[in-house]
């Protein structure tokens, strides 16, 4: 495993992170099996793990404590996530402060989560939703500067909507944020057209989230591909997108090279992005950890594999069944 800075709080973090929302709530998902698939990222050098309150109204966050409490010799990074008072999923413009993340709201959800995770401060605290426009209310500044003066949070972090990487870009020049999470992978390239450069010019952690698009760049999705009851990809591969979602990725599979997994190919991308501090593909088996994480040992993409795979952004405009 490698590491890498985390923005300006200077934190040496795996470039291959864990994201813990799978294990939080969807249907499949079995407590041994995602602690197993924990442990054996750590034993081979994960570092940095991303929860949030709403994954399981916080049984993900009861798990990373588990997981914490196992290994008390290693320094394993916590990112959570505070919902939004209103549990509207994506934000919308005419969401205020007020509706999502007013001050009481914000203290409530930041000791409920120190409380699952079983530490006195968490080291990333992020809006699980997020508007620019709520740069016009300072009260969330306030509040977070004093639970940080407290010691029960280290840094501030945003989580932008899909495929809205623009509305989070004025929240990093403003110098108040450590970290943003996006999503960025070979179809969605748009973060680099704003969000990036101005993360790296303000010395904000990058973390890159739905590495596989949803399962998409993993390759195996077909036009017969089924979830069980409940899961919420029923609701986001409609036949409309799981048609255009199927083709896109028929389109990749030429380009993998002989000795090279889909999957693989895809992280890669991402980490050949040097400002990108960590990845934080979900995995809920021992198979997927060890395969995830050995694309950090691999190196970067050769330039003109890169270069191919720059021609297949695929640029998306949010809809009802994309959220």
């Amino acid at each position: 495993m490698k590491f890498r800075r985390f923005g300006r709080t200077g934190w040496k973090v795996s470039e291959i992170g864990y994201g813990m929302w799978g294990m939080g709530g969807w249907k499949g998902s079995d407590d041994k099996q995602s602690l197993e698939s924990l442990q054996k990222a750590v034993d081979l050098g994960c570092n940095f793990f991303d929860t949030a309150w709403a994954y399981g109204s916080g049984h993900s966050e009861k798990l990373l404590d588990q997981l914490i409490k196992e290994n008390p010799g290693e320094k394993l990074y916590t990112a959570t996530k505070i919902p939004p008072k209103n549990w509207k999923w994506p934000s919308r413009r005419e969401y205020t402060l007020e509706n999502c993340f007013p001050p009481e709201h914000i203290d409530r959800y930041v000791q409920l989560s120190r409380e699952n995770i079983g530490v006195e401060m968490i080291d990333l605290i992020q809006f699980h939703t997020w508007e620019d426009s709520w740069l016009n209310d300072r009260r969330w500044v306030k509040k977070l500067e004093e639970l940080r003066q407290a010691g029960k949070i280290s840094a501030i972090g945003i989580s932008i909507n899909r495929w809205e990487p623009w509305n989070g870009v004025k929240a990093v020049r403003s110098g108040l944020i450590d970290a943003v999470q996006v999503i960025y992978n070979i179809f969605d390239q748009n973060p680099e057209d704003e969000l990036i450069p101005a993360c790296e010019e303000m010395d904000v952690a990058v973390i890159a989230r739905v590495p596989f698009d949803e399962g998409t760049l993993t390759g195996n999705l077909t036009l017969e591909s089924t979830w069980p009851d409940g899961d919420w990809r029923n609701s986001y591969f409609v036949p409309e997108n799981l048609k255009s979602s199927v083709e896109h990725a028929e389109r990749l599979k030429p380009l993998v090279p002989a000795g090279m997994t889909m999957p693989d190919m895809a992280l890669r991308f991402i980490l050949n992005n040097a400002v990108v501090s960590t990845i934080i593909p979900g995995m809920r088996k021992v198979e997927h950890v060890e395969g995830n994480i050995a694309s950090s040992d691999k190196g970067p993409l050769p330039v003109s594999l890169q270069a191919e795979l720059k021609k297949h952004r695929w640029d998306r405009t949010p809809t009802d069944w994309s959220q």
